[in-house]
């Protein structure tokens, strides 16, 4: 067809609709709208070649919301559009199923998913698979058919700390609040009040013989009150920096207080490291 009678048309954009049933092993798609294409049934979907600025649909936070951590803006398939609309209680502004468009779920997206993150990996667009790693692992988190609650445990706890190691934000705040909440703890239940002495008991014998001594140190006491000073501040905040990199301050600490260090040596390094991660996930080649 010419094209000349469509060069003014308010939105002359090249649209795909449905690629099921096509097989994709030397398909290669440049500057088309995929927003309402239907994926699942395409053979050799992994080896579809997507160049320059191929438009896919994207999940805008609902109104009043903010870009909060439930509804991150990211591209999406259509069908997963179709699938979170049919849910009870589904969020505004997912797109509902256009008529022959079929019924599909988790199980039949996740591996969608899994082969458009492959095509793009293979033209070494690490940061464009992203959002399809994203959708992979968000289709496998809400799979019920062949998961059981506690292996959908696993990917729930990913997402919820740090967006599958993509949000980088997420993770910096669970870090901060993780750090806060120790500091707090710390001043409240595991800073002494001073530091134990030690003292050494011993008996002479009366004929000048042996003198043996116990050295001991009592258990360090928290302070009964004024526990939010700038002193136990400043030592609960250089335990806590110390945790974050695995790291003991030596401090003397109450029982609860050396808990609460080792909590946090293990919780604050993982999330400093889920932040590095979602850094390096974006910016990689």
């Amino acid at each position: 067809m010419a094209e000349q009678p469509f060069a003014g048309a308010p939105d002359a954009a090249v649209r795909i609709v449905s690629l099921r049933g096509v097989d994709a092993a030397h398909l290669v798609l440049a500057g088309v709208d995929l927003s309402r294409c239907l994926f699942v049934g395409t053979v050799h979907l992994d080896q579809l070649r997507l160049e320059g600025a191929c438009v896919f649909d994207k999940v805008p936070p609902p109104a009043g919301m903010g870009r909060g951590p439930r509804f991150t803006v990211r591209r999406t398939l259509a069908e997963e559009q179709h699938w979170r609309a049919s849910r009870p209680g589904a969020a505004r502004g997912w797109n509902t199923a256009v008529l022959g468009a079929g019924d599909v779920g988790p199980a039949q997206l996740e591996p969608v998913y899994r082969a458009l993150r492959k095509a793009f990996e293979d033209g070494k667009n690490e940061p464009g698979a992203a959002d399809f790693y994203y959708g992979e692992l968000e289709m496998r988190r809400h799979d019920r058919e062949g998961t059981t609650p506690a292996e959908r445990g696993l990917p729930h706890g990913y997402w919820a700390l740090s967006g599958y190691g993509l949000r980088a934000l997420r993770a910096m705040y669970w870090l901060a609040a993780t750090m806060l909440a120790t500091v707090v703890l710390l001043m409240l239940f595991g800073i002494a009040q001073d530091t134990p002495k030690q003292q050494a008991t011993g008996t002479i014998p009366a004929d000048g013989g042996k003198v043996t001594f116990e050295i001991d140190k009592d258990d360090p006491q928290n302070p009964r009150s004024d526990r939010f000073t700038g002193k136990r501040f400043e030592k609960a905040l250089n335990i806590t920096l110390n945790s974050v990199v695995f790291r003991s301050s030596g401090q003397d600490l109450t029982t609860a207080g050396t808990y609460i260090e080792m909590f946090s040596r293990v919780t604050e390094p993982v999330l400093l490291g889920l932040a590095v991660l979602s850094v390096r996930n974006r910016v990689k080649r």
